[in-house]
This record gives C-alpha cells, sequence and structure tokens, in this order.
C-alpha cells in the first residue's frame, strides 16, 4: 500500500497532468490572441466579457462542487440506498439547470449595466462599451455549460475519476484556436468569433462527461425538491465555500475595474500576467488541493486529527518546495517568458514591458495563492466552510484599499502587487487559525525547509538571471529566443533539483517519484 503522501502526490499527479495539458492550450490560444488583437479595445473589451461568466467556472469547478457536493453524495452512498444517492444527483442537477438558466437570461438582459459594474472606464469610449456588451450577452449561455459541467466534475471526482474532468477545459481552448485561425477572419468584427467560440467549447466540456456519469450510474429523473435535506444541507455549504473561493476573483475583478480607469493597454497587461502566474498555480497548487480533499475529509471524519496534521505538513512543504523556486523563475525570466511567448503580431515591446511590469508584482504573491488552497482544503475536510469565507472577505477588502494605494504610484503594477499582498494576508491568517484549532502542525519543519528551499531558488535565481543577460536577445527571431529560453528554464531546474538533492530534501524524492510514473505510464 502507498503512503498518503504517495497518495496525495500520485492523484495530484494526475490531476496537474491534465491541466497542464489545458494550460498549454490555453497558452496557445492566448498567443493567437495576442498575435491577433494584442493590447488593443476589442482585446480589452473580450477580456472584460470572458471574466465575467470565467469567475463561475474558476469558483465552481475548482472548489465549491467539490467541497460541498462531494462529501453529502459520499456520506448518502454510504449512509443510504444507491437509488437515494442518485435522486440526490438528479434532484440538484434540475435545481441547478434551473438556476443556471435564470442566470444567464439575467446576464443577457442586465449586461449594459453589468459591464458598467465592471469596466466602467468603458462608458467614455462608446465602441469598446458597445462591444464589451454584446460580447457579454454571447457569452451568458457559457454560465449554463460551464455549471452543468461542474456538477458532472463532482460526480467523477466522488469516484475519484480526475482525468476527464481536468481535461475537458482543453475542448474550449481548441474551440477558440480554431475560431481565431479559421471563423474570425471572415467576419466583420473578428473578435465575435472568439465568443462564439467559448459557447461551443462550454457545451462539449459538459457532453463529454455525460457518457461516463451514465456508466457511473446517474440518471435524470422529474424531480425538483428544492427542500430536500441533502439539497438544503450542500447548499449551506456551498454558498460560503463559493463566496469564500470568489475572493481572489473579485480582487481580479477590482483590478479590471481599476485598470479600465488607467492608460489604454492596462487590462491586457493584468491579463496576460495572470495567465502566466496561473501555469504553476493551476497545476500545483489546485491539483494538490482537489487531490487532498478527500484523504483530508477521510481524516476528520475518522478523527484521526494527528494523520491530518501530518498530511497537511506534507502538503504545505510540497506547495513550498514548488512555488517558491516558481516565483523566482517567473520574477528573473518575466521579460524572456513575455516576449517568447507573445511579442509578434500586434503584441508589441510595449506591450510585452507592459505585461512583464505586471508579472513582476503578481510572481510575488504566487505562494500564498498556492498556499491558500492548500490551507482552505483542510478547513473545508472538517465542514467549516464560513472561516475561510470570513478571512477572505477581509483579504478582499485589504485588497481593495491597497489598490486604491498602489494604482497611483505604480499604475496597473501597483493592482497585481495589492493582489499579491492580500493572497499572503489570507494565507497567514488562515495558518494561524488552522493552528489554533489543530494544535502544532510541524511548524519548525516547515520553516527550516522553507529556508532551505528559498536558499536554493536565490542561487538558482542568480545562475539563470546570468545566464539571460549573456545569451537571451529580444530582438532575435522565436527561433532563437525559444531554445535560450528553454536552456534557461532547464538550466534552472537543474541547478534547484541539485542543490535540493545536496540538501536531502525530502520533497524532491517525491517529485522525481511522481515524475517516473507518469513517464511509465502510456499516454
Amino acid at each position: 500500500m502507498p503512503s498518503t503522501n504517495q497518495q496525495v502526490s500520485r492523484a495530484a499527479g494526475v490531476i496537474g497532468s491534465m491541466t497542464l495539458l489545458s494550460r498549454v492550450f490555453g497558452f496557445t490560444r492566448d498567443l493567437l490572441i495576442a498575435m491577433k488583437f494584442g493590447a488593443s479595445p476589442a482585446a480589452d473589451a473580450f477580456f472584460v466579457a470572458f471574466r465575467i461568466p470565467n469567475i463561475q467556472r474558476r469558483v465552481l469547478a475548482e472548489g465549491a462542487v467539490s467541497s460541498a457536493f462531494i462529501p453529502v453524495f459520499s456520506e448518502y452512498r454510504e449512509h443510504h440506498k444507491e437509488e437515494e444517492s442518485w435522486l440526490l444527483a438528479a434532484n440538484l442537477f434540475n435545481i441547478l439547470l434551473l438556476l443556471l438558466t435564470f442566470s444567464c437570461i439575467f446576464l443577457v438582459l442586465f449586461a449594459p449595466w453589468i459591464v458598467t459594474l465592471f469596466a466602467p472606464g468603458f462608458i467614455d469610449q462608446p465602441e469598446k462599451f458597445s462591444l464589451t456588451i454584446t460580447l457579454t450577452q454571447w457569452m451568458a449561455p457559457f454560465l449554463l455549460f460551464i455549471g452543468l459541467s461542474a456538477f458532472s466534475t463532482g460526480i467523477l471526482n466522488t469516484f475519484k475519476q480526475f482525468a476527464l474532468p481536468a481535461f475537458a477545459p482543453v475542448v474550449t481552448n481548441i474551440c477558440m484556436i480554431l475560431a481565431i485561425l479559421f471563423w474570425a477572419p471572415t467576419l466583420e468584427v473578428p473578435v465575435m468569433a472568439l465568443a462564439y467560440a467559448v459557447c461551443i467549447g462550454g457545451f462539449f466540456q459538459f457532453v463529454m462527461q455525460w457518457p461516463t456519469m451514465n456508466r457511473l450510474g446517474f440518471r435524470l429523473a422529474p424531480v425538483c425538491n428544492w427542500r430536500h435535506s441533502g439539497v438544503v444541507k450542500i447548499g449551506k455549504l456551498m454558498l460560503p465555500v463559493m463566496l469564500g473561493l470568489a475572493v481572489y476573483e473579485v480582487n481580479l475583478l477590482v483590478d479590471t475595474l481599476l485598470a479600465s480607469l488607467l492608460a489604454g493597454g492596462s487590462i491586457s497587461y493584468l491579463y496576460y500576467a495572470n495567465r502566466l502566474v496561473q501555469l504553476p498555480l493551476g497545476v500545483f497548487g489546485v491539483a494538490l488541493g482537489i487531490a487532498l480533499l478527500p484523504l483530508l475529509s477521510e481524516q476528520a471524519a475518522q478523527k484521526k486529527f494527528g494523520e491530518l496534521r501530518d498530511s497537511l505538513n506534507f502538503a504545505i512543504r510540497l506547495i513550498l518546495f514548488i512555488s517558491i523556486p516558481a516565483t523566482v523563475g517567473l520574477i528573473l525570466c518575466r521579460v524572456p517568458i513575455v516576449s517568447t511567448l507573445w511579442e509578434r503580431g500586434e503584441f508589441t515591446s510595449a506591450t510585452t514591458d507592459g505585461t512583464a511590469y505586471a508579472l513582476l508584482f503578481y510572481a510575488l504573491g504566487l505562494c500564498g495563492f498556492a498556499g491558500s488552497k492548500i490551507l482552505i482544503t483542510a478547513f473545508y475536510s472538517m465542514q467549516d466552510t464560513k472561516t475561510p469565507m470570513v478571512i477572505g472577505i477581509w483579504s478582499m477588502v485589504l485588497n481593495i484599499v491597497l489598490n486604491l494605494i498602489l494604482m497611483g504610484p505604480l499604475q496597473h503594477g501597483g493592482l497585481a502587487l495589492a493582489t499579491s499582498l492580500a493572497s499572503i494576508f489570507n494565507a497567514v491568517v488562515l495558518i494561524f487559525v488552522l493552528k489554533k484549532r489543530l494544535g502544532r502542525i510541524g511548524g519548525k519543519k516547515i520553516a527550516v525547509m522553507t529556508c532551505k528551499v528559498a536558499g536554493a531558488g536565490l542561487v538558482m535565481g542568480l545562475v539563470v538571471f546570468l545566464f539571460n543577460q549573456w545569451a537571451f536577445d529580444r530582438t532575435a527571431s522565436l527561433l532563437i529566443k525559444l531554445p535560450v529560453l528553454s536552456a534557461s528554464i532547464l538550466l534552472g531546474a537543474v541547478t534547484f533539483g541539485l542543490l535540493a538533492r545536496l540538501m536531502k530534501l525530502e520533497e524532491l524524492r517525491y517529485v522525481m517519484e511522481l515524475k517516473k510514473r507518469k513517464s511509465a505510464k502510456p499516454a
């Protein structure tokens, strides 16, 4: 039997692999968007419009359903007949269908007011404002499809099937890529092709999970009982979870709102920079949180709090082991990364500078972003969804205050820095409260490991910095910049790995074992 740490790392590896594949297609999509639209008014309009339904995707698909539906559904499967469990699932599906349909209609009807709320700076630019409204209305059905997809993901994850739900977002990215290449050139307003593709991709993202869900036993039923005990319990758990998980998204929305008041292109700079930060966050932070929840929930239900503390300690150390060098790498390679990935077509050298400037400040909060995902999971495993919500609200307030203070001197970089500082505050308060509730969680071991990893990261950073100063040329062609950037990343990874081995950090062993397992398995 593998140890609990191996179980967590193995499950996280499956989820992370699929998430990485999704991120690769996502970056290809963003590369094409950058080439086609750059930081133009059309790009700003699309990013604002897409941000609105995308919040629901992240909040539902990356936390609320798994944190509320899975524990209750698992409890029903354990203590009730199989038919009653699937009846609960069918009941919840019908309720979600009704609520999501209403949400789509609401978004279509009130799009002008919603866009005004999210991007008031567009009001003085009638064409951009009108385009944003139209894009928002066309992408409204994405709310329905992605919500039902999140429901399907919850059922599949209950049966410990992680690969297909993690792969599903790839379909939406493929649809958007095809739309940019073949559909956009045929339209009078090319950016509209992206809106159509988002809806089509969301539809297939839901439909592709349906056969597996049916095979597991799910069936539609003519029932819509709002007072069902299981539905009520899920609702009570889900609402604070959604609000707590939405804090990060609300922070980004506040950034978007205030960025619309700054110089043109600021929204696009923040979007592109945030996409880069989302790569390590999604592949490792979100994946580890999803993999950790079933284990921590089982340990909490069995009152094995000693094992829960050990599992949490391991998860914190593993995420710091990954996110600290990732932070250093993003900061020092920010210009080479942005220039290599996107600087072509309408994405000019000035756009690279603006995006790299935002990336500098977003990267500072990576440990806070990723750490919060792990710490919040521990609260959810103990069926406490309110504490993370309250702490998240205070973090949101801090973010807004810091936004107003920093956006003047630092422009859009100040908005990114405010988000990072608020995320660090969120993680620190979460771990403080968690320590009071669980007792010692191995803080000394975490601190020692963090110091070692930070030292290795600084040495790695120096090596990467010197290499980039010598080898990277922003004016070179992509065929030259891409190998140089790849060599820089590889050099940094090897340097950090060797130093971690010399320091005998056990987290390296789990990462290397995971890599071996993934390499040994057929695709």
